[in-house]
């Protein structure tokens, strides 16, 4: 059966795998610095963001990890904090890289995924209550989708937004899948809102038909000034850069958009997020419970041992929790490369497993 593990187990999605192929003999300026792929992909990323050149800088990263330490490594100093959930990626995932510079994530007790401001408030009261004596917070961080497939409201984003500001605090958005959340059925932001309300965000590519890939937005005036001589310290700056702008440059290529007009970076999360849809229907129709509520490529279930067993040797399918009551909660991810035939696969299995 077709791995239903993650995202990015697959290459790279055809358009993007081409023009790779197709660009391969080019030589280029390296370091993103000035080669035409990177400047057209800059271009086109401003352009979908409703941004000037002038108001905000796209740098270009290998992944997530690098794009968090670099991005918070530049919008923080020393003594300053970053409040952001307790399952937030720069706790769980990422191996202490963020508190390995020197920078200190400060959880909340939000048990959703959504950074609340009134979480955010208790933080920050109890952080700021002895002075000099306790980690001063200085950004929040917010991932949408969310950890767990959540996606993020106008009306909720704009909220921590507000709240953020008005403590005098920078909003960095981890954008890893955030193809999936502003193609989802339940979405009602767009690129252009997140890009004039946060202060430093970033496209997800690796997780969307790249091969690898973010594309980080800044308009945060010190992160600008402090991001390439970071990505360049903490060895995140590739010395092949044209292959981040060729990527992205085919993924949001108007001349590579259907007859809808949409562009392959959306178009490819659209399916994914249709595809999981389905999964989740299928799965909920055969009487198997959703843990949380996810409108995403992510899937969330509660599951007997012997049904996680069945589903992870067949699918590879990820075990997040383990719940009282011994059930486990497991992950079903689709991608741009994921079948309809698929999830029918899966569905035969849940049925003979339920």
């Amino acid at each position: 059966m077709h791995m239903l593990r993650n995202d990015y187990s697959e290459g790279a999605a055809p358009q993007i795998l081409q023009a790779l192929v197709d660009t391969n003999a080019e030589q280029c300026v390296g370091y993103t610095e000035g080669d035409p792929h990177c400047e057209r992909a800059r271009k086109l990323i401003r352009e979908a963001c409703g941004l000037l050149e002038d108001e905000a800088d796209v740098e270009f990263c290998v992944g997530g990890t690098s794009a968090n330490v670099i991005a918070l490594s530049g919008m923080l100093r020393d003594w300053e904090g970053v409040i952001c959930t307790p399952d937030a990626h720069i706790v769980v995932h990422e191996t202490g890289a963020l508190a390995a510079t020197g920078r200190t994530p400060l959880p909340t007790r939000d048990a959703d995924g959504f950074l609340s401001p009134a979480e955010a408030e208790r933080v920050w009261r109890f952080q700021t209550s002895t002075g000099r004596h306790m980690t001063r917070p200085a950004a929040v961080y917010v991932t949408d989708t969310t950890e767990v497939g959540g996606v993020w409201t106008r009306e909720r984003l704009d909220a921590i937004c507000d709240w953020a500001h008005g403590h005098g605090l920078t909003v960095f958005l981890d954008g890893a899948r955030l193809a999936s959340a502003l193609t989802s059925s339940e979405n009602d932001l767009t690129l252009e809102h997140i890009a004039h309300t946060v202060d430093a965000f970033y496209l997800g590519g690796t997780k969307n038909g790249m091969l690898f890939g973010e594309a980080m937005v800044i308009r945060d005036p010190r992160l600008r000034e402090a991001f390439p001589y970071l990505q360049k310290e903490r060895g995140g700056l590739m010395a092949k850069g044209r292959l981040l702008g060729v990527q992205f440059e085919a993924a949001l290529d108007p001349a590579n958009a259907d007859q809808g007009g949409e562009v392959p970076y959306w178009r490819l999360a659209r399916h994914a997020n249709a595809l999981a849809g389905q999964l989740r229907d299928g799965l909920v129709a055969l009487g198997y419970e959703p843990y949380g509520h996810s409108a995403s490529n992510q899937q969330f279930f509660a599951v007997t041992p012997e049904q996680q067993a069945a589903f992870e040797q067949a699918v590879g399918c990820e075990t997040f929790y383990v719940l009282d009551d011994g059930r486990r909660v497991v992950r079903f991810v689709t991608s741009w490369a994921s079948e309809e035939q698929d999830v029918l696969d899966l569905l035969a299995l849940a049925k003979r497993v339920a």
